[in-house]
């Protein structure tokens, strides 16, 4: 277990927020990053790292974790997509250099001047869940988004997957549509929203 020093945490959590402010952001931004600072505690108290993206050496991890998970197949290109044209929204969590958490997004120009962005795919090794990761992993994909001008972040689950319903739900998504037999399985999706202004 990593001990953490009150005077640093507090001023991680104030960097954050200070970074929010930085960025001229709204105060359900700052709230976001709050969020994130409080979230990211918990996860170094479970010895948590969270990590952007870097090399290709890591995909094979990726790809397991999120293949154990989710019930759609994708292929190695599909991944190559997401990661390789937004690197800077592919975040892993590490325990002891082990990668037990990843989360895949894209941002894309949605309306004139304004971008919407995407979670693709979040996975969490099951030996590590109830520590936050989840949480933590989309909170920081969503303070990167806001930093790229995100106005909206939009993802969809099978309405089977109560944990994900339930997560999302706790960071703010409502479902803003249901769409029939999405999956290649037959089940339903909910498409989630989260508006960021």
């Amino acid at each position: 277990m990593i001990e953490i020093e009150p005077e640093p945490s507090a001023h991680k959590e104030n960097s954050d927020v200070n970074s929010a402010i930085d960025f001229g952001l709204n105060d359900g931004h700052k709230e976001i990053a709050t969020q994130l600072s409080s979230l990211r505690l918990e996860c170094e108290d479970h010895g948590v790292e969270l990590e952007q993206y870097q090399t290709e050496r890591t995909l094979a991890r990726i790809i397991e974790l999120i293949t154990k998970d989710l019930s759609e197949p994708y292929s190695i290109y599909t991944y190559r997509y997401f990661i390789h044209n937004w690197p800077f929204l592919c975040f892993m969590a590490k325990v002891d250099e082990e990668i037990v958490g990843a989360i895949v997004c894209k941002l894309d120009e949605h309306k004139k001047g304004s971008y919407r962005g995407y979670i693709a795919m979040l996975a969490v090794d099951k030996n590590h869940r109830r520590k936050k990761i989840g949480s933590s992993l989309v909170q920081k994909a969503i303070q990167t988004m806001i930093e790229h001008k995100c106005e909206e972040v939009v993802l969809e689950t099978e309405i089977t997957n109560q944990a994900a319903l339930n997560l999302y739900q706790q960071l703010g998504f409502v479902r803003d549509k249901r769409l029939l037999k999405y999956y290649l399985n037959g089940v339903d999706a909910f498409r989630l929203k989260l508006w960021l202004k």
